[in-house]
């Protein structure tokens, strides 16, 4: 940290993405037990303190979305709980009727939590914003059709708003109370005081969009994916793509297109009165990827694995973002010259 520092880089640290301790699941299961708020503050108060003079941005959870979906619906992402038949596996323990919920639910109860203490003894001067980040996708209705309108925008309840609009509204949105029923979680007063507003940014985690059209709602038991009732994809005739490029050339001018394209957008929206205070780009090297391992390379440099030093090479992107950053137009078929070069050079 100090080096990035005195290198001129802005920390932000999130405190949580997937990896709860093993001893925290097994003595209380985890995210679905109230205790977790005493423990998720305490680690959070660590944190703070042993970082705060160095750190002003901090995010506490990312994609509690996706996080309850993957842990407790479908099982993909640990502790891998489901229950038949909407896990992709055989699970030995879960609820996906109930449990996601459940999770949520107290995803945003610890975050608000640890938001009021940040607040309270370490936001000293209005120095520092802490906030949340959330998995989106914009939804387009495939139809015109009424069932198709209402499908669209309860996607984006169920996806999006089912974490936003507690942190704004203090609540959960109606069609998702009206569907789940007792199986949503209620706030109590106190509660929807404490969520409501327990941010000063929002992270938004997007990577494409979909065309989204109605499903019928099932009889009998369902998951989070029954209740939200949708069938989604992405093109009107294809279907949905998938998370990551497995484009591993460092000539990735397809990346580049994809970056231009989002943050020109992004410019758009600025000009047009949204309050965007940044943008990352994911991921700065290739990483270990929670579902697909080193199978997929989207990271600006590429990492060879097969060697145990791990070497990395600038990808195309990355001269082009480094470019970006510094305000000049990139040659690109010098760049590309350039790094060929570099390429026969490592060989």
């Amino acid at each position: 940290m100090a080096f990035s520092i005195s290198s001129g880089i802005q920390v932000h640290i999130m405190l949580y993405q997937l990896d709860l301790p093993q001893v925290l699941e097994d003595e209380y299961d985890g995210w679905l037990s109230p205790r977790i708020l005493e423990d998720f503050k305490a680690y959070a108060d660590v944190c703070f303190r042993e970082f705060g003079d160095r750190v002003s941005h901090w995010i506490t959870i990312d994609e509690p979305n996706v996080a309850s979906i993957g842990s407790y619906d479908s099982g993909q992402l640990a502790p891998g709980h489901c229950s038949d038949p909407f896990g992709i596996r055989k699970c030995t323990v879960g609820n996906s009727s109930v449990e996601p919920y459940i999770a949520v639910h107290n995803m945003l109860l610890a975050h608000a939590s640890v938001t009021k203490l940040y607040r309270e003894k370490y936001q000293v001067a209005g120095k520092g914003i802490i906030g949340i980040s959330v998995y989106t996708f914009w939804a387009y209705p495939l139809t015109n059709s009424t069932v198709d309108l209402e499908a669209t925008k309860r996607c984006q309840d169920f996806i999006v708003h089912w974490v936003l609009r507690p942190l704004v509204f203090g609540d959960y949105p109606q069609v998702m109370k009206n569907i789940v029923g007792s199986r949503l979680p209620s706030f109590t007063k106190a509660q929807s005081e404490d969520v409501k507003g327990s941010l000063d940014f929002i992270g938004m985690n997007h990577y494409y969009s979909l065309y989204v059209n109605d499903r019928p709602l099932g009889k009998g038991t369902r998951d989070f994916v029954a209740d939200m009732s949708v069938y989604y994809r992405g093109s009107k005739t294809d279907p949905p793509p998938g998370y990551g490029s497995s484009n591993d050339t460092v000539h990735d001018n397809d990346r580049i297109d994809y970056l231009k394209s989002y943050i020109g957008s992004i410019l758009t929206a600025v000009r047009n009165g949204a309050n965007v205070k940044g943008y990352f780009v994911w991921s700065f090297v290739d990483v270990f990827e929670y579902l697909t391992g080193y199978g997929q390379s989207y990271g600006l440099y590429r990492v060879d694995f097969a060697d145990e030093s791990r070497p990395r090479q600038a990808r195309l992107s990355a001269r082009w973002y480094s470019g970006f950053l510094k305000n000049r137009e990139m040659d690109v078929q010098n760049e590309l010259a350039m790094a060929a070069a570099e390429s026969r050079a490592q060989q």
